[in-house]
């Protein structure tokens, strides 16, 4: 599934119950108790029986569907599986049926068990294990004599498991008088202190998310920004979207070896890389002062998390944003993470192309106010009066020179146009002493010649150049469209110049 590390209540909680011993677990929802009790429960079925050996009782059908899809997805490799869900509200002749084909794992909510039981059509004979999962909330629902009868209902010598945010009298009882010597364990709620962020969230489905964050990168343009997913898997593959995309990104996981993730934060400590892509456990040593937005691509799966990721911005008194992607099945854990930290998280609408066109429109008001106030315009004043003399107004020249600066960045083409042969690596005057970021070549590049921004290369950033891979039939039309033009404000110094053909980002 991608995941690196268990949680605390799954390192806690886990070797115990493979020993076969009851637990009593004190965990809040959203700590990662379902695979705590799923992964050592599903190690104890038996495939080659069709009975009911692993039982799971859950205060709302909800939940209990969670649990269920959750089951499903860590016993993908187990041939021969089936967990059911049964709970009220759903059609009882179904579960029927499943009952008769035969499910190891049964999970349900009290009074639809107990009503199977009380009909026949569900037997806890062959029952290893029960787990009581939010118990203290059953029984604020009034479920606790249910849940006698249905513990009544299975083998003396089964295994025991209860987990409850709280540890009141009554689950203490229950515990005295259904467990044996069970273990207790207890993942301390930690004090939630959040510092000046500005805490959003998105609506947003899987297939538009790479969208979605690649207009809010341009909007918000952050000098350093975290972008969390919660696999190995996902981060590569984010990673590597937005590469292609222009944007200088680099992945931090666990499947790399030290030396590459201090290199790789060298690089965001010095601001050469101005975005990180990062699983949760490669993140803990990030301590960077100047991150000023975190992306939380994947919603969390641990609370723990959420707190976690969100830290890393507004460090040093600075301010910060954090914005979480939810797709429509997550709404859930984004109330738990509301629930646990006592904030509310604003929701925002998503980003059009207008809304990042008016924020580029916003930004270069306030650069040309910075210049004015600057001075040292002399000799472009006379180059305007010298347009002006053409009969040009001076408010026509400054609205083409606004234009000029507005579609550097676009990267729509009328067509796609593809290398025939391997690509020309180009030279461009510029650095990281320029603070310029692949993204402003892609986007100069793209606007001023026409060629996509998907058929342009590797981009390495040298200190006083950088280099560009280009297809050979563009790079003629790149050299003299370039040429006195700006990126990033900025205007070449000089001209692009061919410095060879290219394998992999290297000369030949």
């Amino acid at each position: 599934m991608g995941f690196e590390e268990p949680t605390p209540i799954q390192a806690s909680t886990i070797p115990p119950l493979l020993e076969g011993r009851d637990i009593t677990g004190q965990a809040q929802t959203g700590t990662g108790k379902t695979a705590a009790f799923g992964i050592p429960a599903i190690e104890r079925v038996d495939t080659g029986s069709r009975e009911v050996q692993i039982l799971i009782l859950s205060p709302t059908r909800e939940l209990a569907i969670q649990i269920a899809e959750e089951f499903a997805r860590l016993a993908k490799y187990h041939r021969g599986l089936n967990t059911l869900p049964i709970y009220g509200g759903q059609s009882i002749e179904r579960q029927f049926r499943g009952l008769r084909r035969g499910a190891q794992i049964v999970v349900g909510t009290p009074g639809r068990l107990l009503d199977h039981l009380d009909r026949e059509t569900l037997s806890l004979a062959a029952v290893r294990m029960v787990v009581l999962d939010e118990a203290d909330q059953m029984l604020d629902m009034g479920f606790r004599e249910d849940i006698e009868k249905i513990l009544d209902a299975t083998p003396k010598d089964r295994q025991t498991v209860l987990f409850s945010a709280t540890l009141p009298g009554p689950i203490l009882e229950i515990s005295k008088n259904f467990q044996k010597d069970p273990e207790v364990i207890s993942v301390a709620r930690r004090e939630v202190t959040v510092p000046q962020i500005e805490q959003l969230y998105l609506e947003v489905r899987s297939r538009n998310k790479l969208e979605i964050l690649c207009r809010l990168l341009d909007m918000y343009d952050p000098e350093l920004s975290l972008i969390f997913s919660n696999t190995k898997r996902g981060v590569d593959d984010l990673t590597g979207h937005l590469l292609t995309r222009g944007y200088f990104a680099e992945a931090l996981h666990g499947d790399m070896k030290q030396v590459q993730r201090d290199r790789v934060m060298a690089k965001f400590r010095a601001g050469s890389i101005d975005m990180l892509v990062a699983t949760d456990v490669a993140a803990r040593g990030i301590d960077v002062e100047d991150v000023d937005l975190v992306i939380n691509y994947d919603v969390p799966q641990d609370i723990e998390y959420y707190i976690h990721r969100i830290g890393r911005t507004a460090r040093a008194g600075r301010t910060g944003r954090a914005i979480t992607f939810v797709g429509p099945k997550e709404y859930y854990r984004l109330r738990m993470i509301q629930d646990y930290t006592k904030i509310r998280i604003a929701r925002i609408p998503l980003p059009t192309p207008g809304d990042v066109e008016e924020s580029r429109a916003r930004k270069l008001v306030d650069r040309v106010h910075q210049i004015v106030n600057e001075g040292g315009l002399e000799r472009y004043v006379a180059l305007s009066e010298r347009i002006i003399s053409e009969d040009y107004t001076a408010l026509e020249v400054a609205a083409a020179l606004l234009k000029l600066e507005l579609t550097a960045g676009s990267t729509e083409a009328p067509q796609e146009i593809r290398p025939a042969q391997g690509p020309v690596l180009l030279e461009i005057p510029f650095g990281r002493s320029d603070q310029i970021r692949p993204k402003d070549i892609v986007g100069a590049l793209a606007g001023e010649t026409g060629i996509p921004g998907g058929s342009i290369g590797a981009i390495e950033i040298y200190e006083t150049h950088s280099t560009v891979e280009v297809p050979p039939d563009a790079v003629a039309q790149i050299i003299e469209r370039m040429r006195g033009k700006t990126i990033a404000g900025i205007r070449l110094p000089g001209p692009i110049e061919i410095v060879g053909t290219s394998r992999n980002g290297r000369r030949i």
